[in-house]
């Protein structure tokens, strides 16, 4: 059995302190996202910023706020692109056993050990549960000592109860590399997101992490589940998501800004992507709060 974990981020809790917790305010794309993973379980509110989530297999984007569990080693990228006015990133992290190794297996803790269960495919919560707990969690950095520890527990104990969530890598997903190998996905993932909408050929995306192109695309597969240019479409639609929400520019010119060359083909994609057609998907966003 494979029990290798590869860490791309070192946590480093607070002096004195079991757990990490990191407020930022407004600002504007001052940190690169990097795809990374850690043992720790990340809780993350944002309020009032907007960007990609990349979360395992998943893709999307969102406008406005959100609420994520993520389990440990669960690989992602940096969620926010931009916080608005009076913005505000919240991030939680601390390793599954930080109040020792049987705590979360005692009965009374059996919804929490659920929670950090489902977390491992990433848990995205709706509007009640972010509204419910999205001060509390900011109010946690002010926190200390045996009263931050109980404040996270109640965090945890009404995630664990919320029922408006959603499971974002559904499906299952599992992520099978060695630590050297942290390296290659960044490259990877720092060139799509650069020049998704752009040709990217299987030469060039190769020649960057050094490989032959059949050997890329066992290793990309092996690596991710799926196939590189599944991932560059999956990166296009996204944007394109972001534009319908966004911009008021048309839908065919959305998709050749997204670099669809191909309308059709475009429409045939991003309905299988969101489940969805463009313009169905842009008149929903419109009467939605995200």
């Amino acid at each position: 059995m494979n029990t290798r974990k590869p860490i791309l981020e070192k946590i480093s809790p607070e002096f004195g302190s079991s757990m990490r917790v990191v407020k930022h305010g407004a600002y504007i794309g001052e940190k690169k996202p990097f795809w990374h993973f850690h043992p720790e379980i990340e809780l993350v509110y944002v309020n009032k910023g907007k960007g990609k989530r990349h979360i395992g297999n998943h893709l999307s984007y969102f406008n406005n706020s959100q609420l994520l569990l993520l389990g440990s080693n669960l690989p992602h990228n940096g969620f926010t692109d931009r916080l608005t006015i009076n913005g505000t990133e919240t991030i939680v992290q601390f390793k599954p056993e930080f109040l020792g190794e049987q705590f979360f297996n005692i009965p009374e803790m059996e919804k929490i050990n659920n929670l950090f269960e489902r977390a491992k495919s990433g848990i995205l919560f709706g509007i009640p549960t972010k509204q419910k707990l999205g001060k509390k969690i900011e109010k946690l950095s002010e926190k200390e000592g045996f009263k931050k520890i109980l404040v996270l527990l109640e965090i945890l104990h009404s995630l664990a109860k919320a029922e408006d969530y959603t499971i974002l890598n559904a499906d299952g997903y599992t992520f099978e590399a060695e630590p050297q190998d942290s390296a290659k996905i960044d490259t990877i993932f720092k060139h799509v997101n650069e020049n998704f909408k752009e040709h990217i050929s299987l030469d060039e995306i190769a020649d960057k992490v050094s490989m032959t192109v059949p050997a890329f695309c066992r290793y990309f597969k092996k690596v991710t589940g799926k196939t590189f240019t599944k991932l560059v479409n999956e990166y296009r639609v996204v944007h394109a998501t972001k534009l319908l929400t966004e911009s008021q520019m048309s839908i065919t010119d959305i998709s050749f800004e997204c670099g669809f060359n191909n309308f059709s083909h475009f429409n045939k994609l991003f309905k299988e992507f969101t489940g969805k057609s463009a313009s169905k998907y842009r008149s929903e966003v419109k009467l939605m709060v995200q």
